[in-house]
């Protein structure tokens, strides 16, 4: 079929589908059709190409010394070369970035997300390819809510208010790099019990969402 628009969704937990636990983890995914992603695709149809690309505990250029696979400007231009041609690139990372561990601001957070748009917006050339550079749409991710497990809780301290701020920077970050924005806070929050992760409720809210901002792109 001609014409398919290609999007590369590029994120953390979040976009990889983490079921939300009581007892925190290990967990799995939710099923493709339950992923927002998954329902993202499905309510777009047969003319789009959804490429779903995350990670849990994906960071957007820090590195983690617990796993050096979750830096996300490391892996980005190889997932990038590898999906071309792409149409659009969905980046929704930054929740990680709040950990106190890390040391970062919301404009460091910001940052980091621009490191990632400059990748994506560089990605024309792939490898011994050529193709127009995709679109980019910056997603700043739900905020994060009160954690029942203390150890979590431990880890994402100061999380909530940092995320809470991330949708002022990342907009204006996205407004200076002329890319496109979108606040999911706006539509879901992260209603799982962990206080982190999303409800299959939300998931299909966020993609239902995700499809309609997708529609407005390409019109």
């Amino acid at each position: 079929m001609e014409n398919i628009k290609n999007i590369l969704c590029f994120g953390d937990s979040l976009t990889w589908g983490w079921i939300p636990q009581p007892h925190s983890v290990p967990s799995q995914r939710y099923a493709l059709d339950k992923r927002w992603t998954g329902v993202m695709a499905r309510a777009l149809g047969a003319q789009f190409n959804v490429i779903e690309e995350g990670l849990n505990a994906r960071t957007t250029n820090i590195d983690d010394p617990l796993d050096t696979r979750v830096n996300g400007a490391n892996y980005f231009p190889t997932s990038l070369a590898s999906h071309l041609p792409l149409d659009l690139v969905i980046i929704m990372l930054g929740t990680n970035d709040t950990k106190p561990s890390f040391n970062q601001t919301p404009q460091r957070i910001a940052e980091g997300m621009s490191l990632l748009v400059s990748q994506a917006r560089g990605s024309a050339g792939g490898i011994g390819a050529a193709y127009p550079a995709p679109k980019v749409l910056v997603v700043s991710p739900p905020p994060l809510a009160p954690m029942p497990d203390p150890w979590f809780g431990v880890m994402y301290e100061g999380g909530h208010e940092k995320t809470l701020q991330l949708p002022k920077y990342y907009k204006m970050m996205a407004d200076f790099m002329k890319v496109m924005f979108f606040d999911a806070g706006s539509v879901v929050r992260t209603d799982g019990c962990d206080g982190i992760h999303l409800s299959e409720e939300s998931n299909k809210t966020l993609g239902l969402a995700m499809a309609e901002k997708v529609l407005q792109i390409f019109e």
